[in-house]
């Protein structure tokens, strides 16, 4: 689940790589204990599809299971969706998954890290720098993408697998420093409309991060200190996400053409991702 699928669906729709290639990447890493560097141990089953075997693998995460990206981003996880109708051509992959991405990413900002905002994604630390930020329960990166400067990090253990090291508290008290990012609450915009709008709403209330440029990129929601920087590309995502909304999805139709959906729809639409919200999910989205 990385932003790089863009890359695969142009390539398949062009001709230029095989249909198979879509299935060649990790969903999760494999459940057996040669994967125990990692943080979280995968649940899940075996598929074939188009000749290739895909291990379907998820991270179970306060009641939900989610197909993890690489750091636990808003931007790997939904930009593509800007551009393709995953979760349409999807259902029983995309369609799961891209809500239950936001529903994790509600629940970090307001539950486990108690930040009281959410949004989490690559974007420019707000006293300087840039950073990826995430959040780490639902990313496969063993050395995690942060939600704050403050590096907290996450170890949800790998079962009983021989010399594997204690594990801390899956929940850490150690939250500080926490950094939204706008274009994260714009990428949830589709599947999320209400929490993301209220979420934005908030930070434009609390903080001097909106002004006649529209969103500053980021900022530290305990010190209040906001980037004084506005990074191109997450104003484009910002951009993008309400042209979508308000234009009829015309990044959608511009890309995703006719011709593009007879190729690759076949494609995404046989895969079957061990997701599932259970109850989580559903109250967090709710509007």
């Amino acid at each position: 689940m990385s932003e790089s699928r863009i890359s695969s669906y142009i390539g398949i729709a062009t001709g230029k790589i095989p249909a198979k290639e879509y299935f060649g990447s990790w969903r999760a890493f494999p459940a057996t204990c040669d994967w125990s560097w990692t943080e979280t141990q995968a649940v899940g089953f075996t598929r074939t599809y188009l000749g290739v075997s895909v291990f379907e693998g998820a991270y179970q995460y306060d009641g939900m299971r989610i197909v993890p990206g690489w750091g636990g981003s808003m931007f790997e996880a939904l930009m593509p969706d800007l551009f393709v109708p995953e979760d349409q051509w999807g259902p029983r992959s995309w369609a799961i998954n891209h809500p239950l991405t936001v529903a994790a990413q509600i629940h970090h900002g307001l539950v486990d890290a108690g930040y009281g905002y959410w949004g989490f994604s690559p974007s420019n630390t707000p006293e300087g720098g840039y950073a990826a930020y995430g959040v780490d329960a639902i990313g496969m990166n063993p050395a995690g993408y942060p939600s704050n400067e403050g590096n907290t990090f996450v170890d949800h253990g790998f079962g009983t697998c021989p010399g594997r090291p204690a594990v801390p508290d899956p929940k850490p008290s150690a939250y500080t420093n926490g950094v939204v990012t706008p274009h994260a609450s714009f990428l949830a915009l589709r599947f999320a409309p209400g929490p993301a709008l209220a979420n934005l709403a908030k930070l434009e209330r609390t903080f001097a991060i909106y002004d006649k440029w529209g969103f500053h990129d980021s900022v530290n929601v305990q010190t209040g200190r906001v980037s004084n920087s506005y990074l191109s590309l997450d104003q484009g995502i910002i951009m993008a996400a309400i042209g979508n909304a308000l234009g009829n999805d015309m990044l959608r139709q511009a890309f995703a053409t006719p011709q593009v959906q007879q190729v690759l729809q076949p494609v995404i639409s046989i895969e079957h991702f061990n997701a599932s919200p259970g109850d989580t999910a559903t109250q967090l989205l709710s509007p």
